[in-house]
């Protein structure tokens, strides 16, 4: 039964090989894999002018390209172990994975900020 101290969830807690998604919430989200992502789409998101701020085709982009870039680094390691890999997986992976960070942007985007908002963040930190 998952969820006992010192038992493995059912989750897994690599970077599926096929892309769904779904692939972040169907990581164990206590792996050091699931927060590294969350918070790399996070980061993604926050250049492109934060959640909030983007359309359902951004979000969309922005969660392909950062599965693309996991499974270029998984590839990468496995590279650096002296494993064999399909080279040709790794370029597609590389090149759609600029394709889309080009059509999202490679520019910082300022978010908008209310002056109530900055208010609450500044009461929320002390």
């Amino acid at each position: 039964m998952a969820g006992k101290p010192g038992q493995k969830g059912a989750k897994p807690d690599w970077v599926p090989a096929a892309y769904r998604e779904d692939f972040l919430a169907g990581l164990d989200g206590r792996t050091q894999v699931a927060r590294e992502l969350k918070g790399r789409l996070t980061a993604l998101q926050d250049d492109l002018g934060g959640e909030a701020n983007l359309s359902y085709q951004q979000r969309s982009l922005a969660k392909r390209a950062i599965y693309l870039e996991a499974r270029a680094e998984s590839l990468e390691a496995a590279m650096a172990s002296g494993q064999d890999i399909e080279l040709g997986k790794y370029i597609m992976a590389i090149n759609a994975m600029v394709g889309l960070f080009r059509t999202l942007g490679l520019t910082r985007h300022r978010r908008e900020v209310s002056l109530n908002d900055y208010l609450q963040g500044q009461a929320n930190v002390g």
